[in-house]
């Protein structure tokens, strides 16, 4: 199975200049835990609930005055929509992530593979697997 036929189409996406309140409330209002920062049409980052809470909430600065790209995990871990799903998987496990950017060959962000889309989309063994990689206690 590639992971085209189980990621989430059309995922949306945040420039760095985005209020964590505006991003909290696309979160919120789509369903989501997490976010890609573009920036030059390129990602840059990624902004989660926890980014939010942790960055946003934990440091002197002033919540209101925040940002994604001051909040966001910088770096990018993706995958793409051609590969197939099991390599996505193992991406997953060894960088300990829940979530997925998915480009295509133009490296356009076409959509977002998670923990919840590999669950419905493989083998309950595999899926087991990979839920536990990244739910294991980082060191």
């Amino acid at each position: 199975m590639k992971v085209k036929d189980a990621m989430h189409k059309g995922a949306k996406w945040v420039g760095p200049e985005t209020p964590i309140s505006q991003v909290a409330k696309m979160m919120k209002d789509l369903d989501i835990g997490a976010l890609p920062v573009g920036k030059d049409d390129r990602l840059i980052g990624m902004v989660t609930d926890r980014d939010i809470t942790c960055r946003g909430f934990t440091d002197s600065a002033d919540p209101s005055k925040l940002t994604a790209e001051k909040v966001m995990t910088k770096g990018i871990v993706y995958c793409t929509a051609d590969e197939d799903i099991e390599d996505a998987i193992r991406l997953m496990e060894a960088k300990k992530i829940r979530r997925l950017p998915v480009i295509d060959d133009k490296k356009r962000m076409v959509g977002m593979l998670s923990l919840g889309d590999v669950s419905y989309a493989v083998a309950r063994n595999l899926s087991g697997e990979v839920i536990t990689a990244v739910s294991a206690h980082h060191s």
